[in-house]
């Protein structure tokens, strides 16, 4: 474990606006870093793995407080909101639930007072809990910088651990997740060796939508947490599972499929064989969660 030492000098600047953020990302380089919860950025700093020369502090931007919601639209997540207001937001309890799961074991309750969505995807870990249910939900991110804003399909958003498609000089602004379709549901389960405070050894979520005229799958999708470089979708599973009647035989060998499809490593939390099978149980829950929300199954 890295030792906590003393954070070396910077400077802190706290702007008020989305153009005077991007005017001090512009000028300042790749030495600034940006606080919105700064869970895992202060901790950084207190180990040396990060020594910014400056710290901008964008709490109080407008633009990144955002948190709106309608049918047309979808929903819009600032970068600063917290996971707390997110896990009790109306809309996302009642049109979002795999997100608010997802949200609800992110950290402790302290962590989840500050830390954010955006910061959880921005760090690029590949256990991020809330990555594989943005993932099955279709969202984007939505960056700006001087030069302009743009939107990151999520699918494209992870590049490598710790490395995202943000570019120099890029702020997270938002992120942007469509409504769910009619006839939909989706669940999201991690396993961990505690329930609090710990990172996911594998995450699953998964998210289908029926067609309610032959109760077949209209789509089907599934994302993996920590069993790759960066979050994935099972995308062979999920073609197999789409337009078929969901039984207990297709589950499984559902279940299989997204197994095979994985690409865990070995570390201290668990062997790749364990976090295979792992994927295995979890897809296999997730699913039967979903099609049990869908009056599928019992």
């Amino acid at each position: 474990m890295t030792s906590i030492r003393s954070i070396d000098r910077f400077e802190y600047r706290a702007p008020g606006s989305l153009d005077e953020t991007l005017d001090i990302l512009k000028t300042s380089g790749t030495d600034a870093k940006v606080l919105a919860g700064g869970t895992d950025l202060i901790l950084q700093m207190k180990q040396g793995l990060i020594r910014p020369s400056l710290v901008v502090d964008v709490k109080k931007v407008p633009e990144l407080n955002r948190l709106e919601w309608d049918e047309v639209g979808g929903l819009h997540v600032g970068a600063v909101v917290p996971l707390n207001k997110l896990a009790t937001f109306p809309a996302i309890l009642e049109r979002y639930n795999i997100l608010a799961q997802a949200c609800s074991v992110i950290g402790s309750a302290q962590v989840r007072n500050r830390g954010t969505m955006a910061g959880n995807i921005c760090n690029a870990a590949p256990s991020a809990d809330s990555a594989p249910a943005l993932l099955c939900l279709g969202a984007g991110a939505v960056v700006a910088s001087s030069n302009g804003a743009r939107s990151i399909d999520l699918n494209d958003f992870f590049v490598a651990p710790g490395e995202t498609a943000i570019g120099d000089g890029e702020l997270m602004v938002e992120i942007e997740v469509p409504t769910p379709p009619p006839h939909s549901a989706g669940c999201y389960i991690r396993h961990t060796t505690r329930e609090e405070m710990d990172i996911a050894v594998v995450g699953v979520a998964s998210f289908l939508t029926l067609s309610p005229q032959d109760k077949t799958l209209k789509e089907a999708r599934i994302a993996l947490g920590a069993v790759a470089p960066t979050p994935v979708r099972a995308h062979g599973a999920e073609a197999f599972l789409t337009g078929k009647s969901v039984t207990p035989d297709i589950i499984e060998e559902v279940a299989e499929k997204a197994a095979a499809e994985a690409n865990p490593i070995s570390d201290l939390r668990g062997s790749a064989e364990y976090r295979r099978e792992l994927v295995r149980v979890l897809v296999r829950r997730t699913l039967r969660e979903s099609c049990s929300e869908l009056g599928l199954i019992e």
